[in-house]
């Protein structure tokens, strides 16, 4: 089992964004700071998400189970209903992924609960820009 947490942070004045992404498998932790092309939050979190699942593919077996966690209303609400609006692109290339495992459980959860991912996402905002 694999849990996944992904987070995004955003200079909204500036339009620079970052990603954090927090894999745990087996006790041990990957902790990833990206630098991300969007330009708003949302676009941001979708982002963060699709380099987190791809992140995940590299290293898990087909056969895993992922738990996926994310703050953003947005992408936890999208990915279950599998339709957004203005997101159905990037969507669709987390879908993809997340069809390629036998079980992918996503969760939305609290700001605070996302604090690992949350805090990668911030150190790499400020270290990028």
């Amino acid at each position: 089992m694999f849990k996944l947490y992904t987070d995004a942070a955003t200079m909204n004045k500036l339009g620079y964004s970052s990603g954090g992404i927090l894999i745990i498998h087996n006790k041990r932790q990957i902790q990833i700071k990206v630098k991300l092309k969007a330009n708003n939050n949302h676009d941001a979190e979708f982002e963060a998400c699709l380099m987190g699942f791809k992140k995940v593919k590299e290293i898990a077996e087909k056969n895993e189970t992922i738990i996926y966690y994310t703050d953003s209303k947005i992408v936890y609400d999208s990915l279950e209903k599998r339709y957004a609006k203005h997101y159905q692109l990037q969507l669709n290339k987390i879908l993809s992924l997340q069809d390629s495992f036998s079980l992918v459980i996503n969760n939305w959860i609290s700001d605070k609960k996302n604090e690992g991912a949350h805090n990668l996402a911030q150190q790499a905002l400020h270290s990028f820009y």
